[in-house]
């Protein structure tokens, strides 16, 4: 079994670490992509666009790559480390907005917060600063957050389905005032023509995205991706086998959730709760 390799002395910046040891450990075997993709039983465009650094592909690739090369756990910490990179994060997440903003559809699933786009700025003010974000930061971000509702309003605007959990519902903003607002801009948006509002109630039981927010875009070449996060990184899924995985999940979510008339009703009500007056 060949010794564990030392990350120093290559690059030091997680994302591009990984995809130069890929490329070392084939070109050591001698190896093309397609025999790759052969012998480890994976698409061989997966293992280039993660050669090439365009994605980090999923842990079962990985693992596989590990046991195909004799590397036990070094490839696998080597994506862990670049899927946890602050700076990846940020970069993975411009690439989602580029595609969000070509995207012919979209849709989504929400664990406990409002999806971005149908957000109030009093809401994303909220839940950023929640996040830890303040001063300038929290002003711009909140900003370019609003500025994103466009997309579903504007000119050839694409179609989007949200999926929320009751959860998102149950969850109030600090100021009864700004949670109303926000109730009440949640179905103003489930009126427009493309756009899509379910709930999950709590009494469906447990379902297969209880911990998962995850974004699906369908783009003009046909392809779909899917940006799953947490309060702490996300990642842009781009394998066409891991989308599918993800897609399937989110249908069967579908099939638990509210109509869309019995989900506005759902909201009206939670907006009539919200509108009492707390007891004294």
């Amino acid at each position: 079994m060949p010794a564990r390799r030392a990350i120093t002395g290559r690059s030091q910046e997680p994302r591009k670490r990984f995809a130069e040891e890929l490329r070392s450990l084939r070109a050591e075997r001698g190896l093309t992509l397609r025999k790759l993709g052969d012998v480890a039983g994976w698409d061989w465009s997966l293992f280039s666009k993660m050669e090439n650094g365009e994605t980090l592909g999923g842990p079962e690739v990985v693992r596989a790559l590990d046991q195909y090369y004799g590397t036990p756990g070094l490839l696998l910490t080597l994506w862990e480390l670049a899927l946890n990179d602050p700076n990846q994060f940020k970069e993975r997440y411009r690439q989602y907005m580029t595609l969000e903003a070509e995207a012919t559809s979209l849709w989504y699933y929400a664990v406990g917060a409002v999806p971005g786009l149908l957000q109030t700025p009093a809401c994303a003010q909220a839940l950023l600063s929640a996040g830890g974000m303040d001063g300038e930061e929290l002003v711009t971000q909140v900003d370019a957050r609003i500025g994103r509702r466009g997309l579903l309003s504007d000119e050839g605007a694409p179609a989007f389905r949200a999926i929320l959990s009751e959860t998102v519902l149950r969850t109030p903003l600090p100021d009864r005032n700004d949670w109303r607002e926000q109730l009440e801009y949640l179905l103003t948006m489930s009126e427009q023509r493309n756009v899509i509002v379910q709930v999950v109630p709590h009494a469906v039981g447990p379902h297969a995205l209880m911990n998962t927010d995850v974004m699906f875009l369908r783009l003009p070449d046909g392809r779909t991706v899917a940006w799953v996060e947490t309060d702490f990184s996300g990642d842009l899924v781009n394998e066409a086998s891991s989308v599918e995985r993800l897609q399937l999940r989110y249908d069967r979510v579908r099939d638990l959730a509210l109509s869309p008339a019995e989900s506005r009703k759902f909201i009206m009500r939670t907006l009539e709760e919200a509108s009492c007056e707390p007891s004294i």
